[in-house]
C-alpha cells in the first residue's frame, strides 16, 4: 500500500462498480481499468453483456459477481466476495439504477407501488447498503478510499414519466453529502455526479426522429453526452486531487439544466 497521505495507491486500486454490465457503467469500468486498477464487475441479470464488460477491460485481476441490489443479504455478499477477491475495495462506484416508466396520469396502483418499491430498492437503499458495507471495511483497514453516486440531472429537473426515479436520484444526492460529511474523518470522501441524457444502448431508440432532436436541443450544445465523458469525471472525483471535492454534486449535462 502507499505511503502517501490519502492511504491508498494512486494506481492498482481495487474497485466496485456496480451497474457494469452496460452503458454508463461499462464506460467507468473500462476508465478505471485503462487507469491500471483492478476491477469488480457487477450486474444484476445481463450476465452476457458483464461477461462482454469483463472480457474488455485492459490489464488483469478483474472479476464479474452478479447480485441483486433490492436483496439486502445479496448486497453483503457482493461485498463479500469483491473484498475477498480484490484484497479489500479502495473504491465504490454506486452506478446500478433501475429506470422503468410509471407516468402518474396512466399508471394503475398497483403498477405504481411496484415502480416505487423496486426503484427505492436498488436506487437508493442497494446504494445505501453498498456504501455502508465498503466503507466499514475502508474503516477498518485505515486506508481511507472514495465512493462516488452515479445520480441524475433528474434529481432536479424532475422526471414526469419517471418520477421514482427521478425521487431515488435525489435521495442518492442527499445519501451522499451525509456520508461525506460522517467518513470525512476516516479520509473517505464521497460526491456525486449528476448526468443529464447519455447516449448508452438503453436509450438509443429514442435518440432517433424527432424525439431524438428535441433530447439533443436540450442542451447549447446540440448533443448528449457520450458515456466515456462522464466515466472521465467519476474517475477524477476518485483521485487523490479530488479529495476537497468530497460532498460535491457535479452537474455533467451540457448546460441543458442549470442549478441556482
Amino acid at each position: 500500500m502507499s505511503d502517501e497521505p490519502w492511504g491508498f495507491p494512486a494506481v492498482g486500486r481495487r474497485v466496485l462498480v456496480s451497474g457494469a454490465a452496460r452503458g454508463l457503467g461499462r464506460a467507468v469500468a473500462r476508465a478505471f481499468a485503462t487507469h491500471g486498477d483492478r476491477v469488480v464487475v457487477h450486474y444484476g441479470s445481463r450476465r452476457d453483456e458483464a461477461e462482454e464488460t469483463l472480457g474488455g477491460l485492459a490489464g488483469r485481476g478483474h472479476v464479474l459477481i452478479g447480485a441483486d441490489l433490492a436483496e439486502p443479504d445479496a448486497v453483503e455478499r457482493l461485498v463479500a466476495e469483491a473484498e475477498e477477491a480484490l484484497g479489500g475495495i479502495d473504491v465504490l462506484v454506486n452506478n446500478a439504477a433501475v429506470n422503468t416508466p410509471h407516468p402518474p396520469a396512466t399508471t394503475d396502483y398497483a403498477e405504481w407501488v411496484t415502480a416505487w418499491q423496486r426503484h427505492v430498492a436498488v436506487n437508493l437503499v442497494g446504494a445505501a447498503g453498498l456504501s455502508h458495507l465498503v466503507a466499514r471495511g475502508m474503516i477498518a483497514r485505515g486506508t481511507g478510499g472514495r465512493i462516488v453516486n452515479v445520480g441524475s440531472r433528474g434529481a432536479f429537473r424532475g422526471e414526469p414519466d419517471h418520477p421514482a426515479y427521478g425521487a431515488t436520484k435525489a435521495g442518492l444526492h442527499a445519501l451522499g453529502q451525509s456520508l461525506a460529511v460522517a467518513l470525512a474523518p476516516h479520509r473517505i470522501a464521497v460526491a456525486s455526479v449528476a448526468p443529464g441524457f447519455i447516449d448508452t444502448d438503453r436509450v438509443a431508440h429514442r435518440l432517433s426522429g424527432a424525439e431524438g432532436v428535441a433530447i439533443r436541443d436540450q442542451s447549447p450544445f446540440g448533443r448528449v453526452a457520450d458515456p466515456a465523458e462522464i466515466a472521465a469525471a467519476v474517475l477524477w472525483l476518485t483521485s487523490p486531487e479530488a479529495e476537497w471535492a468530497s460532498g460535491t454534486i457535479l452537474d455533467l449535462n451540457g448546460a441543458s439544466h442549470l442549478r441556482t
